[in-house]
């Protein structure tokens, strides 16, 4: 391409009243008649940072935009003064032009984050050229002086050069024009262009002609390199693709579930909804246990194959999405085969599937709306059987606690332990045995009461649990260790808000064990010594606490407290603790009781009884140690 006859600038004079209105035939027509002129301006308002094959090919595009759009009856535009004025007006071309220098004024803007990017902006999509750079022919040393102190200047004042070197527009022509295209300080502008020697008639050298271009081919060797790494990406492309097309992908959305890594066949098999396992409505009465494994399928969705599917891949895959919890020393990885359907229905405002591995209860619950909000919930449950294995929570929401009640269980009820003369509240349970909600005992705060939900079976026995933050309810039982039993409201009235101290804890079943009662010194009044022990699932992190109370305290008082001590437990049922207590009469003594195995005690200022209980008068500040011995001369420490 080439154009060595430049095209004068349409002459106008300004002349009063309102401005001529521009069609689109009469913007065409001046577009093609000085294409070149208009491409040249838009060429030298650019900013020479974009490269000059960029900068042609930009140059080109503002200038083949700048037609008016659509089919509007005409647009209204100013046409500034030029120089030696007396020949025609020319508003088409005024109006190509001030589209051309607003474009190049918006190219030249730097791009931020804080918005979207003008079309100017971003690298023209026409004309295009593929394998070659083209680039002006080169000038003299006086042309590259000129495009080295044009680039330093402004976008806005490199366009008031041009405007007046190569429009012949005085200043407030240029003022004009550069107002109309947006700038917001043309006087700034003209008194930065000043800085710049007059050197107008360079402005029409061939250094500054995107029209007539010389062509040279891109980095070659970069090419053939792109090529490669293309071909590589487009086949790594195809072959993921071909790995997550084989069969196992037609059950529907994964929901929250993270992408698929691995297609192992008994990884798939346990992400197959048709091969849960799912045990007889009537198993339970033919078992010879009663466990988790003879529940059956029970609620509405176990046929909703898109649901079970979402759990399982979300069991397998959790998303980053997905909120995960564990009791402790439970295991969240994948299931290793099948699982066992054990629940999949509403509940409140989730949907709910509920499904056991033989070792664990995994809990999958997702809004009713999308799966946006999943949870995954597991809990250890191995060896759990009757009255451990006959409650799951299956929903908590406000405070509220619902569980899902085994098949065996008759009835269910709340009961407040903290108020054991009180009338047991009877729960209603739909057809699948899902509870209605009721108060969990309070998170934090005072506590006030103690719900625990209390069962009777097909055989009569009942049984109460207690919710505390897992899936699987912990049992309550009472009595020496070695031999509890099921635990009435009573045993727990005083001890009931220390299972606080055990939430989350991956309790199994916590036992309150009154080892020793004493007579009160003064008072005479009877005062009752207690040992709490929570068991857990994984064996280890069991918890005892020892408790000293009194008829007319609501609550003990923690004497003495261990972790992963065999004290107070089925191996070693003994426990000795003590306490510094003060009388109504203001008098200080160092009360101390063992269980009955032992046979004598002794303080650590010399003081020694027969029998397990001891009361000795002592200073508030005095620090007091207390030893036990056995009846084989066995010594026995206190409970730390």
């Amino acid at each position: 391409m080439s154009s060595n006859v430049q095209s004068q600038p349409p002459q106008s004079a300004s002349a009063p009243g309102p401005a001529p209105v521009v069609d689109v035939e009469q913007a065409e027509a001046a577009l093609v008649e000085h294409y070149p002129r208009l491409v040249r301006l838009a060429y030298l308002v650019l900013p020479p940072s974009l490269g000059r094959n960029r900068r042609v090919l930009t140059a080109h595009a503002l200038t083949q935009r700048s037609l008016p759009r659509g089919r509007k009856p005409g647009v209204a535009v100013a046409i500034p003064a030029q120089q030696g004025g007396g020949h025609r007006r020319d508003p088409g071309y005024a109006y190509v032009r001030l589209q051309v220098v607003r474009g190049a004024l918006d190219a030249g803007l730097p791009l931020t984050w804080r918005s979207w990017p003008r079309r100017a902006q971003l690298p023209p999509l026409l004309p295009q050229v593929k394998g070659l750079r083209l680039f002006p022919r080169s000038g003299g040393a006086d042309e590259l002086a000129l495009d080295q102190r044009l680039a330093k200047l402004s976008g806005a004042a490199r366009a008031a050069y041009v405007l007046r070197g190569l429009e012949a527009l005085d200043d407030a022509g240029v003022r004009m024009v550069l107002t109309a295209a947006g700038c917001d300080d043309p006087d700034d502008a003209l008194a930065e262009a000043d800085a710049v020697e007059a050197r107008y008639a360079l402005l029409a050298s061939p250094e500054f002609d995107p029209c007539s271009l010389h062509a040279r081919p891109t980095d070659l060797m970069r090419r053939r390199q792109h090529l490669k790494a293309a071909g590589v990406a487009a086949l790594a492309t195809l072959v993921c693709g071909a790995l997550l097309g084989l069969p196992g992908d037609g059950w529907g959305p994964d929901g929250a579930a993270a992408p698929p890594y691995a297609q192992n066949p008994a990884a798939q098999a346990a992400l197959d909804p048709g091969k849960l396992t799912v045990a007889a409505t009537g198993a339970w009465r033919r078992s010879a246990r009663t466990d988790f494994s003879v529940w059956p399928a029970r609620g509405g969705l176990v046929d909703d194959k898109a649901l079970l599917r979402r759990a399982l891949a979300v069991w397998a895959r959790p998303g980053e999405t997905v909120q995960v919890s564990a009791t402790p020393g439970t295991p969240s990885g994948a299931p290793p085969g099948p699982a066992q359907l054990l629940y999949a229905g509403e509940v409140d405002a989730a949907r709910v599937v509920l499904l056991y591995d033989g070792l664990r209860i995994v809990r999958y619950a997702e809004p009713k709306e999308g799966t946006s909000g999943a949870a995954l919930d597991f809990a250890r449950v191995d060896g759990a059987s009757g009255p451990e294995a006959s409650a799951l929570v299956v929903n908590r929401a406000d405070g509220n606690v619902r569980y899902l009640t085994a098949p065996w269980v008759r009835s269910a009820a709340v009961r407040d332990l903290l108020k054991p003369a009180g009338q047991a509240l009877a729960l209603r349970r739909d057809a699948d045995g899902v509870t209605e909600p009721f108060a969990g005992p309070a998170q934090s705060g005072r506590c006030t009461s103690w719900n625990a939900l209390r069962m009777r079976d097909h055989s009569g026995a009942v049984r109460m649990v207690t919710d505390l933050g897992e899936l699987t309810p912990a049992r309550l039982t009472a009595g020496r260790p070695e031999a509890p039993r099921e635990a009435a409201p009573a045993d727990w009235t005083k001890s009931a808000c220390s299972l606080a101290s055990v939430r989350s804890h991956g309790v199994r079943s916590v036992n309150s064990w009154a080892y020793a009662r004493q007579t009160l010194p003064e008072t005479g009044a009877a005062a009752q010594w207690v040992c709490t022990r929570a068991e857990t699932w994984r064996g280890a992190g069991s918890r005892s606490l020892a408790q000293f109370q009194t008829a007319d305290g609501p609550t003990g008082a923690v004497a003495a407290k261990a972790e992963d001590s065999p004290a107070c437990g089925p191996r070693e049922p003994r426990v000795l603790a003590g306490v510094r207590w003060k009388s109504p009469g203001g008098n200080w003594y160092l009360l101390g009781a063992g269980s009955k195995d032992v046979t004598s005690l002794t303080a650590s200022g010399g003081d020694q009884v027969q029998g397990n209980v001891l009361a000795v008068s002592t200073e508030r500040t005095a620090r007091a140690r207390l030893t036990g011995t056995l009846a084989d001369g066995t010594k026995v420490a206190t409970l730390r």
